[in-house]
């Protein structure tokens, strides 16, 4: 059976403040030339990175090497990071504008047809075992379904677990619209949760007879 619960009622799971502000110092002390800072930076970002531009990204192939972008930008932009946000907002910052970038380029050249759908690699590197999401019901399958800006408000701030006053910065709108944003995902999901939850209906004898 299917139980129609997301992750969070109305507001997102915390992340231990001490986590972000672990990662932000990793990011300070690898701005000054600390190597093992950078490899710490580098692996506690390294899948919220691949799940957010998995959901941004129109080319499941080209997702790994935007992630590698992304990192490739951000240690060469180190030196600039003076930890006024989080190094994880500012980082996914990073990766929204090399996605972004990417777009652009790709936008003037021809699309190949055969290219799989960018689901295959949300599916990937989508988190596994969230209540809610058994039995069959994929998570990938309900965050498709919503409009692409409720998406990335979800993603941002439910599954990376970004506070809604990075989220807002990141995507360029008022907190009160990643609120706004996330409550109507949420609404959307628990109402597919709760579709996929119906039995089927059954035929009635006489149909079945005929």
């Amino acid at each position: 059976m299917i139980t129609p619960a997301l992750p969070l009622s109305h507001e997102r799971r915390e992340r231990p403040a001490s986590a972000d502000e672990s990662i932000t110092a990793w990011a300070l002390a690898a701005r000054g030339g600390d190597s093992a800072a950078v490899d710490r930076f580098v692996r506690a970002l390294h899948r919220d990175v691949i799940r957010y531009v998995a959901h941004l990204c129109a080319d499941p192939q080209a997702v790994d090497d935007l992630t590698q972008d992304t990192f490739l930008r951000a240690l060469g932009s180190l030196h600039r990071f003076e930890g006024r946000s989080s190094a994880r907002a500012w980082l996914l910052a990073i990766a929204r504008r090399a996605v972004a970038d990417s777009l652009r380029y790709t936008a003037v050249r021809p699309r190949r047809a055969d290219l799989p759908e960018w689901e295959l690699a949300v599916e990937l590197a989508q988190p596994r075992g969230l209540p809610g999401f058994d039995d069959g019901v994929a998570l990938l399958e309900l965050l498709a379904s919503l409009p692409d800006e409720r998406r990335e408000a979800f993603v941002l701030t439910q599954l990376l677990g970004l506070p809604y006053a990075e989220a807002a910065e990141l995507s360029d709108c008022p907190v009160g619209t990643v609120r706004s944003r996330v409550a109507r995902a949420r609404a959307t999901l628990m109402a597919l949760l709760a579709e996929a939850e119906q039995p089927p209906p059954v035929a009635s004898p006489a149909l079945a007879a005929a």
